[in-house]
């Protein structure tokens, strides 16, 4: 590999992940000019296409998609090992990107970041929320935070926080003209107040009793995005909703909302953090693992 491809291919990651030759070229610091050039001069030498350009967007080709799943993992060793070395005497120190939901963030990271970085004044944490599952390799994250259940074997997991259980609640008001559910069937006729998730799937409620999984596709005329949401909503009376039981029992014990099927809410895998193994773990990374790490 000659020397100048070293360059181009961290150019064209950039565009890759950018999606855009301008935004690339501002993050990078230099020219867009620069940009496209270094990129049609690595596609020149490849004699590949790596980038299909049109006048709104730019994606990377199959090729361009191919080389990007060796070529990010790799970056991300070369930039974990730069900003090692940049944290003097492995004092924790730099940039830290951490994705994860707005849940984890509410409950876990926020409430407690002040002691964190009290502790760790040199260290700079960019939180970024989003439900979707992120891989944090190709996002140029250094970690992440989601359920349990909900990660690839490949990465190295700490858990977060406790398990978590769900609760189906409604208002005192909705079982005035509603019956209370006695199974998990019961719900399809109920108005239940829907979750739709970051990928745009709508979440189907996943139940169990004595090991008996069931999925409740259930109905209604209410679709939300956010437990906060959810949770006002079935206070205002809107229908049948499932959330994190935390969220909702200080509700429940003052009477605000009623819970039903508590037998088939099991508690499951709560969050964790997660990041690619790599031979040399950044000290903020590090620290940051080891303050949030959930002790039973």
């Amino acid at each position: 590999m000659k020397r100048t491809q070293l360059s181009q291919l961290a150019v064209f990651a950039a565009v890759a992940e950018a999606r855009s030759f301008r935004a690339a070229a501002r993050e990078l610091g230099i020219a867009p000019s620069a940009v496209s050039h270094s990129v049609s001069s690595l596609e020149a030498s490849l004699g590949l296409r790596l980038l299909a350009r049109t006048t709104r967007s730019v994606a990377p080709t199959e090729e361009g998609r191919r080389l990007l799943d060796t070529l990010a993992p790799a970056l991300g060793d070369i930039g974990a090992t730069l900003d090692g070395l940049a944290e003097r005497g492995d004092r924790p120190a730099g940039p830290l990107r951490i994705t994860m939901t707005r849940l984890a963030a509410e409950d876990l990271i926020v409430p407690r970041s002040a002691e964190f970085l009290n502790l760790y004044p040199e260290i700079e944490l960019d939180l970024t929320t989003d439900d979707r599952f992120e891989d944090v390799v190709a996002g140029g994250y250094d970690a992440g935070l989601r359920l349990g259940e909900h990660l690839e074997q490949d990465m190295v997991a700490v858990r977060a926080g406790p398990r978590i259980t769900g609760a189906i609640v409604a208002s005192a008001g909705y079982f005035e003209t509603h019956p209370t559910p006695r199974h998990p069937g019961d719900l399809l006729a109920h108005r239940c107040i829907r979750r739709r998730f970051g990928s745009g799937a709508i979440y189907r409620w996943e139940l169990e009793k004595d090991g008996k999984p069931i999925v409740v596709d259930v109905r209604g005329p209410l679709i939300l995005t956010d437990q906060t949401l959810i949770r006002r909503a079935a206070l205002d009376g809107a229908g049948l909703a499932y959330i994190f039981n935390q969220r909702v029992a200080e509700d429940i014990s003052e009477g605000r909302l009623i819970r039903v099927l508590e037998d088939w809410c099991q508690p499951f895998d709560g969050f964790y953090i997660y990041y690619p193994s790599r031979r040399q773990m950044r000290p903020a990374l590090r620290a940051f693992v080891d303050f949030f790490r959930h002790s039973d």
